[in-house]
């Protein structure tokens, strides 16, 4: 209860700014590249990739996400390529993967996201040694 109270001074009471040092809202921004939400991106796809194929019938392994990213003025844009399994349900796996990732890099960045573009690389079947190609 004491240091409830202490912390409850007037802006008086603060300590003094290091000198030379501008107001907080005058020293700038925190700045996130590009290549590091795009990596931020390729994780939450590569995670969302596992929790999908997970859920279906293919236990093969696809290839890691690729991702890119534009940010301009506090939004981004998310291009992703990746392998999906199948036979599965394309559109439902493609929307939920888009809506994982966004959510995913917005939470960590604070970026909105505006776009996420994903690409299909490749439809992983599941491999059967039984089951051979006729040519």
């Amino acid at each position: 209860m004491t240091s409830r109270a202490a912390c409850q001074g007037r802006a008086a009471d603060w300590p003094a700014p290091a000198s030379g040092l501008p107001p907080p809202a005058e020293r700038g921004a925190t700045v996130i590249p590009d290549r590091v939400v795009a990596r931020i991106a390729a994780q939450a796809a590569r995670t969302a990739q596992s929790r999908h194929a997970a859920e279906g019938r293919n236990r093969v392994a696809p290839r890691a996400p690729n991702a890119s990213a534009a940010v301009r003025t506090g939004s981004v844009r998310l291009h992703l390529m990746m392998d999906l399994p199948y036979p599965s349900d394309l559109a439902h796996a493609c929307e939920r993967i888009q809506h994982d990732v966004a959510e995913r890099v917005a939470q960590l960045t604070g970026f909105q996201v505006a776009e996420v573009v994903l690409t299909i690389r490749r439809l992983v079947t599941a491999a059967d040694p039984g089951r051979r190609r006729v040519r």
